[in-house]
């Protein structure tokens, strides 16, 4: 028999006996697909942000399909849509999601804060934090190089006079942009309701801040006094609001001597 032919047919018949046994692996050691997961995941929007405390979408409809997780309402970009339709699937009851959106503690533009040094480096807040912890005097306010621009997948976030601004209305409150701010200057905050925001935090004394911010909070405790629903608290130096407290009076904003405090309704219309 020719030389060639008998290799062709000696390769050819490999190939067959190795397609025979992965087609038969195949089937043999087939994973058994999990259609209740697959049906809840093509529900969720795919942003993978692990808002709802799982590794991302495929990990919260696996969770959701095996009992390992009974609430349809932790897709905060799904919105309740997303939860009434995962619900469906599993034959419960739909949680309502509280609609939120990201709010940036800091108020520190260019007019109301200093400057202790000119940054020429990589154009990141994580890079900057490094040198001095930024260009700014306030060490724990916003440097503005869009760290978190760069992390929202929707395109809520802009940098506004060297701080940035996130518009409530394309936020789908992934917590990306929480995650990604090396200041922690970044939190949710609910959507349509008139609460109190202290946009700063930091957590230097009165007269420290004076010298690095206009608008800074000085922790004078004025607004902790006259709130009557208990809901704002000074620590560290720095007021912080109970959004499930705040009842929207405004008393705190009007008692702040520095306006650290705004009185904002994010979706709607803000007044200071």
């Amino acid at each position: 028999m020719n030389a060639i032919v008998l290799a062709v047919l000696l390769v050819g018949g490999i190939g067959l006996i190795a397609g025979v046994g992965l087609a038969v692996a195949s089937i043999v050691m087939a994973v058994p697909k999990d259609e209740t997961a697959e049906a809840i995941r093509e529900c969720l929007p795919g942003a993978n942000c692990g808002a709802c405390g799982f590794s991302g979408c495929d990990g919260y409809a696996a969770a959701l399909s095996k009992g390992e997780a009974k609430e349809t309402n932790l897709c905060a970009p799904g919105g309740n849509e997303t939860a009434k339709a995962v619900a469906q699937i599993l034959g419960v009851s739909a949680g309502d999601i509280q609609p939120m959106a990201a709010l940036v503690h800091c108020n520190g533009v260019c007019e109301n804060s200093k400057q202790k040094l000119q940054y020429s480096g990589v154009q990141s807040c994580v890079m900057a934090t490094q040198l001095f912890g930024g260009q700014k005097e306030c060490v724990y306010g916003c440097l503005g190089y869009g760290d978190c621009v760069n992390a929202c997948p929707y395109d809520a976030i802009r940098i506004c006079d060297g701080v940035a601004r996130v518009d409530p209305l394309k936020c789908k409150a992934c917590k990306k942009c929480i995650a990604t701010c090396p200041k922690q200057l970044i939190e949710l905050v609910p959507l349509y309701e008139t609460k109190a925001a202290v946009l700063c935090k930091n957590h230097n004394k009165g007269a420290f801040t004076r010298k690095e911010c206009t608008v800074g909070c000085i922790g004078c405790m004025k607004c902790q006094k006259v709130c009557e629903s208990d809901a704002v608290k000074v620590t560290n130096n720095t007021a912080h609001v109970d959004y499930e407290k705040c009842i929207g009076c405004g008393k705190c904003a009007e008692n702040c001597p520095v306006g650290a405090i705004h009185m904002l309704t994010l979706g709607g219309k803000t007044s200071e």
